[in-house]
């Protein structure tokens, strides 16, 4: 009897396709993780937009009320930036000294609403002081937890690659 023939060994290991799709998971898991992490930045974003405009808006009217006399363009702006027409303020008639009287409380309630208004922005600044301290905070949490499975996966990863030696060496010893 001839005994059978030795078939060569395949170029590519058995193990090889199993790797290739464990990889191939990992990078989807991957891509999934990094379109989360842009949704975030793009809902941030979107948010400085929106308070941008906002403080763009309150300059504008600021602007506007402590501007020059006589004809003044009037800018209203819709929220979603669609222009407005224009429109020019009619310049006032001379005052009585009554209305002086009256404009001198006027400007000074003005002033008064101004310095309120700093105020206000100087307290929003300090809360936001504190507010992005504990976002941060939030933030290092988040990281730490994600951070904390990842020995398990080397440890994982570990013991399979163990696995897979020990079941080549028994195979070629017999």
């Amino acid at each position: 009897m001839s005994e059978p023939e030795h078939t060569p060994p395949p170029s590519l290991p058995r193990w090889w396709a199993g790797a290739v799709l464990v990889l191939l998971t990992l990078q989807l898991g991957l891509l999934w993780l990094h379109g989360t992490m842009l949704q975030r930045q793009h809902a941030e974003l979107a948010a400085l937009r929106e308070d941008v405009q906002a403080l763009a808006e309150s300059l504008d009217q600021d602007s506007q009320d402590g501007g020059e006399e006589g004809a003044q363009p009037i800018r209203d702006r819709a929220r979603r930036g669609a222009l407005v027409p224009v429109a020019l303020r009619q310049p006032a008639p001379p005052e009585p000294e009554e209305d002086k009287a009256l404009k001198k409380d006027l400007e000074a309630t003005r002033q008064s609403e101004r310095d309120a208004v700093a105020q206000a922005r100087e307290v929003r600044q300090k809360l936001s002081i504190e507010e992005n301290a504990r976002k941060a905070d939030e933030k290092a949490k988040l990281e730490a937890a994600g951070k904390a499975w990842s020995p398990l996966v080397w440890a994982g990863l570990g013991v399979a690659v163990g696995a897979l030696l020990v079941r080549s060496w028994l195979r070629r010893r017999g």
